[in-house]
């Protein structure tokens, strides 16, 4: 139980601290506005110091692709369209629960939008129990729970293109059945078309007489990056089982020609600040290597630091616009083949939120621009957040009521297959209830 007379104890100064915080930050965003005054006139000359010296530059710097001062109002999205999106959650597992197993919970919706269909809002859990499931990350020094985390990402990425694939697919089917009645079909036979919709992992996709053109604009979402930073400190073997799922899901969405956008809300991210750190620089050129070796120290060309990219764009956009086109230079990237992640910052009215897309998506400008269109409608029918995104994560939360009634479930299946002495660690039981 918290004490909240100590806690009160506990905060004070905690106000005096922010205060001094807030006129520092001020001072660096004075700093960062003036050096992205000199850094747009020397747009040119940083950008080929960049390319000339990025393998002896230690941090790492997003590449801009329009101007800096670039401040694009984003366009009105059509009346007609849909929005999918799938989140995870699990249950992880725990040696003083009756069994040593996880769950993954991947939360799907799907929204349309001036179509007078049904919305599709469900999920799909999966109990993974084999020892090749739990155990499996053990050899690359992987702890479970994180494997199990790993493991979501992956299956959030395919069970959104599998989705996607079956909204493309009613769709065709839909077109065909018109296409039948206009040639004079009997009924039956209309029956059969409407009837024989696809589905996707044993759930039939919620349908009306009303079925969409092939045409209609269409968005995927994912919560949080499309960086998977962590894949950087698996070992290669690991990665194998985690990235190529995800770029293949990723290719199936672009061969369906529905985008995909990363979301951020809240983004610590610094990497285009970090590109103001070479008009920073104190030297001839951003050799870091021979000049500031060090890096955990801090060094000249951090005189932004702890500022965010999102803080600096705060200034300069206005509610409905977006920020410069980048493209992140983050190493991992390198192992997505020609799926380079674009991102820019845009003022969504209530923050300023990270977007990202894969390259095939802000290639095309039109495709991109719809995209963005889309993404800001969801936003404000979500009052801040996109209601796809958050509709994705009510179906995928596992609350404390469900991960009882999961153990339950778990329990009563053990016990019909004839195992006994079913029960809980003595430890669990007696944190669930004091004595005392």
């Amino acid at each position: 139980m918290l004490d909240l007379t100590k806690v009160a104890k506990a905060m004070q100064g905690i106000s005096q601290h922010l205060s001094t915080e807030v006129a520092a930050s001020r001072q660096r965003l004075e700093l960062a506005q003036d050096l992205m005054t000199a850094a747009y006139k020397n747009q040119a000359e940083l950008m080929q110091r960049q390319k000339q010296w990025r393998d002896r530059i230690l941090f790492s710097t997003a590449i801009p692709m329009e101007p800096l001062n670039t401040c694009i109002d984003l366009p009105v999205p059509p009346k007609t369209h849909t929005v999918l999106a799938t989140d995870g959650s699990q249950i992880a597992p725990n040696h003083h629960e009756i069994a040593y197993c996880y769950l993954l919970n991947i939360g799907r919706v799907v929204l349309h939008y001036g179509q007078n269909r049904q919305p599709l809002l469900d999920s799909l859990p999966e109990v993974f129990y084999r020892p090749e499931d739990l155990y499996i990350s053990r050899q690359w020094g992987i702890r479970t729970e994180e494997w199990m985390g790993y493991r979501r990402t992956a299956s959030e990425a395919t069970v959104l293109a599998e989705l996607a694939a079956a909204v493309v697919g009613s769709r065709e089917q839909g077109a065909g059945s018109r296409g039948k009645r206009a040639g004079g079909v009997g009924e039956a036979e209309e029956a059969e078309g409407e009837k024989n919709q696809l589905s996707t992992i044993n759930h039939q996709l919620p349908t009306t007489n009303y079925q969409l053109p092939t045409t209609t604009p269409t968005l995927a979402m994912v919560d949080g990056s499309l960086i998977y930073w962590f894949l950087e400190q698996l070992p290669l073997e690991a990665r194998d089982r985690i990235l190529p799922p995800i770029l293949t899901a990723w290719e199936q969405l672009k061969a369906l020609g529905i985008p995909i956008m990363g979301y951020l809300s809240a983004s610590r991210s610094m990497e285009s600040l970090n590109f103001l750190r070479l008009q920073a620089c104190i030297h001839e050129v951003p050799d870091c290597a021979s000049f500031c070796p060090n890096q955990i120290e801090k060094v000249p060309c951090q005189v932004l630091e702890p500022l965010r990219d999102a803080a600096l764009w705060s200034i300069q956009l206005q509610p409905g616009q977006r920020s410069t086109l980048w493209r992140s230079s983050a190493r991992i990237t390198e192992l997505y083949g020609d799926c380079a992640i674009y991102f820019c910052y845009v003022h969504v009215g209530t923050e300023i939120a990270r977007v990202e897309v894969p390259a095939w998506v802000a290639e095309d400008e039109a495709l991109f621009n719809q995209s963005l269109g889309l993404m800001l409608a969801q936003v404000q029918k979500g009052y801040g957040y996109p209601v796809v995104l958050a509709e994705a994560h009510n179906q995928a939360v596992v609350r404390g009521g469900d991960r009882a009634r999961f153990f339950a479930m778990l329990e009563q299946q053990m016990i019909k297959a004839g195992l006994r002495n079913v029960g809980i660690s003595y430890k669990e039981a007696r944190k669930r209830g004091s004595i005392a």
